[in-house]
């Protein structure tokens, strides 16, 4: 049995629902679509499909052969185009992880723009604050905003955001500016579940000193967006990257804390599995958001300048 014809066969069955159509898409008859499906089941002593007179459903094993099957249809046809073509147009699913915030305000906008260049990828875009693990969960790429990163991942920086503490007009009118970080021990704080500093905020001074102070939490939350909402009431002084609350400084609503200070910036991080092979879809990807953020972080340094 050829078994990537059978997976190919297997998958244009599920795909369209249909052993006739199956035959019809893949030139070839009826018989020869049952004849690969039934060598499969065969050789994995399993069923993978429920055949009724009206319709057919996959088992739990055809559930969890379609989606590895598709996956490796997709990478034969990626890998024979890198083969035949010197411009490889990548195909198929791209399962990206990014946190919330960063992907509701920064990605969203780039994802049609690499769907109008790459029109063969199917995006899947999962937003979720918390560290994923890419291969247990299936991702074939993740976002994240770190200075730090497994070791048993590639990392590649996509660019810098910096780290802005700041608090409300009405808070500062009631409560006074933090002119040090020691200062901040005395200010409710608002905070990040999953930020690496916790409960400790370290920032650099002038010439270059590193003081740090450990803060009072009032509030922490797993999505930033919240901490942000919280200092626009006027709840406390936060902490966060400059694209959840570099808006609301620009347009005043937040006003930056504790001049002549400034906590290191994070990296904007692509995080894949240390593979030999690299897909076409994940390299492209990697390269576009590079050209796409880095452009960005200029346009903005230029509108700054100017």
């Amino acid at each position: 049995m050829d078994r990537l014809r059978a997976y190919e066969v297997f998958v244009t069955v599920v795909a369209r629902g249909s052993f006739t159509k199956a035959a019809d898409a893949l030139d070839t008859s009826p018989a020869n679509v049952t004849r690969y499906v039934n060598e499969l089941e065969a050789h994995l002593h399993t069923r993978l499909i429920n055949r009724t007179s009206r319709r057919l459903s996959l088992t739990e094993g055809g559930e969890a052969l379609f989606d590895r099957a598709k996956s490796i249809l997709e990478e034969v046809a990626e890998t024979e185009a890198l083969a035949t073509t010197a411009s490889l147009q990548p195909r198929g699913r791209l399962r990206v992880n990014a946190p919330l915030s960063f992907g509701s305000l920064v990605l969203a906008p780039l994802w049609p723009k690499f769907m109008a260049k790459y029109p063969d990828v199917e995006l899947d875009i999962a937003l979720i604050d918390r560290v994923v693990d890419i291969v247990e969960e299936g991702f074939d790429l993740a976002i994240r905003i770190s200075r730090t990163t497994s070791g048993n991942h590639i990392a590649r920086r996509l660019g810098r955001s910096p780290n802005l503490v700041c608090a409300s007009p009405a808070y500062l009118a009631a409560h006074g500016m933090p002119e040090v970080p020691a200062d901040l021990a005395r200010h409710p704080c608002l905070g990040y579940t999953y930020g690496a500093t916790s409960d400790e905020w370290q920032f650099a001074g002038p010439g270059g000193t590193l003081e740090s102070v450990r803060v009072r939490w009032v509030l922490r939350a797993n999505n930033g967006d919240t901490a942000r909402a919280a200092a626009l009431a006027g709840a406390g002084v936060i902490w966060q990257p400059s694209f959840v609350i570099g808006e609301d400084v620009r347009a005043g609503r937040l006003v930056e804390v504790l001049p002549g200070y400034h906590m290191p910036p994070v990296d904007i991080l692509a995080i894949y599995a240390s593979r030999r092979h690299l897909s076409a879809k994940v390299r492209l990807m990697v390269d576009f958001l590079v050209e796409a953020l880095q452009g960005a972080q200029a346009e903005k340094g230029e509108r700054a300048a100017g």
